[in-house]
């Protein structure tokens, strides 16, 4: 891959600086909402067990929502890249306004849906006397999906014009209102009383207020912005406009929602093993998801790259583009292989001092050592193929790989044989595999002989 970048005398340091400088503030934001998500576990399990389980059950619940509205709304990324590449600057405005309605419509049922989802716990078997806890959070948590979506479609519209930073700081701004938020709500002060899980669901739905409002005063006042015309003019929805984003976005959120699902339901299946299997498996899974936040930043970067010289009608230029981005993700990847591969029993212990949940946790640290590369081929493959604006596809080769071999390969092993936890993790890694491998064949074929 690079020996092909430097045959073609292309400026590597120049073009891994641009992929960088666009990645990095997403990486933080991303690491900065997980942190959201941590702080908001610690603060309900200091009110009790049942707050805790009712935080935990609940986002599990919401979150498949959550990243099919989020992925649906990534389509403005591409789109907006590919017409800043191409100068076709009157587009840009109506796809964002355009956007904007799109995200009130995801709004409105996932509203509605999350606040009447009693009937899917008890299916899943939830422990009965925390479902109306849960359901509480659920209730609460509701009001803010308005704010979220639109912060979405109005940080996608920016990182499609590779402005990253402005997420990086309102996630910085949303940590400090969660926890002032969660301090007032869960545990009563300031007059306020005591709603423990409930006020958790409350300030999250602050926090998406706060972080809507802020990049939609962003937006407005960022004096490049003013040649698209975004709020200068009333548009109501228009059917060709919502079309491309639905084609571009509803593959990218199902394909999220797919790979969030697979993981969800090893971690439901590590239930049915022992609550050492799970502890061990979520410390792994944690440790896992924060090193991800790197590839999955940089394949935002590599979405603009690739979108912004499909624009410019430069397919080799997005190939090379891509390549170069992949690579990056890939070296890191391996870097983080090593470490984890080296050093299993320290990171356990940063989490655990408990013998049996460290020994689990150090055998899939291990696992997780071989997956990461194909974890960090899998999301960069798939950011240049967004950036070509090609999703059904992969959204078809993420179904395969993690519906038809992921989890059925893992139940057989894990389950069936009785391997245990290590057995569930061959399924993930080897649905990760084969997704890495497909998403990056296709992008070399749909870009092969166009240098």
């Amino acid at each position: 891959m690079l020996a092909y970048l430097k045959s073609k005398k292309y400026n590597l340091r120049k073009e891994a600086g641009i992929t960088l400088k666009i990645g990095l503030p997403v990486i933080i934001a991303q690491l900065l909402q997980m942190s959201m998500n941590f702080v908001d576990t610690v603060m309900a399990g200091n009110l009790s067990a049942q707050d805790l389980a009712a935080v935990a059950v609940g986002g599990a619940v919401f979150m498949p929502f959550m990243m099919l509205a989020a992925g649906t709304l990534m389509a403005l990324t591409p789109i907006v890249a590919q017409h800043i590449g191409g100068r076709n600057f009157d587009e840009i405005g109506v796809n964002v306004r355009q956007g904007l309605w799109l995200s009130l419509f995801l709004a409105i049922p996932i509203f509605f849906l999350i606040r009447n989802l009693e009937f899917v716990m008890y299916f899943l078997d939830i422990t009965p006397e925390i479902i109306p806890l849960s359901q509480g959070y659920l209730d609460a948590i509701s009001w803010g999906i308005f704010g979220v979506c639109g912060y979405m479609a109005l940080r996608f519209f920016n990182e499609g014009m590779s402005a990253t930073r402005p997420a990086m700081y309102f996630a910085l701004i949303g940590v400090f209102v969660n926890v002032g938020a969660n301090y007032v709500l869960m545990y009563g002060h300031l007059g306020f009383p005591e709603l423990g899980a409930v006020g958790c669901g409350y300030a999250s739905s602050l926090v998406g207020y706060v972080m809507f409002l802020g990049m939609l005063l962003f937006t407005m006042n960022h004096k490049p912005y003013d040649r698209f015309e975004i709020f200068s003019t009333w548009r109501l929805p228009e059917w060709k406009y919502l079309k491309e984003l639905l084609q571009v976005g509803v593959p990218i959120g199902l394909s999220s929602t797919m790979e969030v699902t697979m993981f969800a339901l090893v971690s439901l299946l590590m239930g049915s093993l022992s609550a050492v299997a799970v502890a061990g498996h979520q410390v792994a899974l944690n440790f896992s998801a924060m090193t991800f936040m790197v590839p999955f930043g940089l394949s935002t970067a590599i979405t603009t790259r690739v979108g912004n010289a499909i624009g410019k009608g430069s397919i080799g230029e997005a190939r090379k583009r891509g390549y170069l981005g992949i690579a990056i993700a890939t070296f890191f990847m391996s870097i983080t292989a090593i470490i984890i591969y080296l050093f299993p029993e320290l990171i356990t212990s940063m989490y655990t001092q408990d013998a049996e949940v460290q020994r689990v946790a150090v055998s899939l640290l291990y696992m997780a050592a071989i997956f990461q590369i194909s974890d960090g081929l899998q999301v960069s493959g798939y950011g240049a193929l967004r950036g070509l604006k090609d999703t059904t596809v992969p959204m078809v080769v993420n179904f395969i790989a993690y519906w038809m071999v992921g989890l059925p390969l893992g139940y057989y092993l894990g389950i069936t044989r009785d391997i245990g936890p290590q057995g569930l993790w061959m399924g993930l890694i080897a649905g990760l595999t084969i997704a890495a491998i497909l998403h990056n064949i296709r992008f070399y074929l749909l870009t092969k002989n166009k240098s």
